[in-house]
């Protein structure tokens, strides 16, 4: 079985399978995926494979920058995306996006 390049809350598999959520905002551990990569995507909680995505940019943003259109790529309302990701990354400042389509 091969193993997964990047994971996702289960929470946001539907979001992704639909299309509905185009963007994941990561940390600098994250940031070395690069436009054209094509990825495997599992499940963070159980590492369970669910579809393959292809990178379409990075870029980096700090939480100050982000705006309505990046929560609505990730098919959530501006404030709801900042508490998730105070949440997920406490401690950090600068993040990357990481814009996707199902591969």
């Amino acid at each position: 079985m091969q193993p997964n390049d990047i994971t996702f809350y289960q929470r946001f598999e539907a979001d992704i399978l639909s299309g509905w959520k185009t963007i994941t905002i990561r940390d600098k551990s994250e940031s070395h995926f690069k436009a054209g990569d094509i990825l495997r995507v599992g499940r963070f909680e159980d590492n369970q494979y669910f579809c393959t995505i292809e990178v379409l940019s990075v870029s980096p943003i700090t939480l100050d920058e982000l705006t309505e259109q990046h929560a609505k790529q990730e098919n959530m309302g501006l404030a709801e995306l900042k508490e998730v990701i105070r949440g997920v990354y406490p401690s950090e400042y600068l993040f990357w996006i990481i814009e996707f389509t199902l591969a």
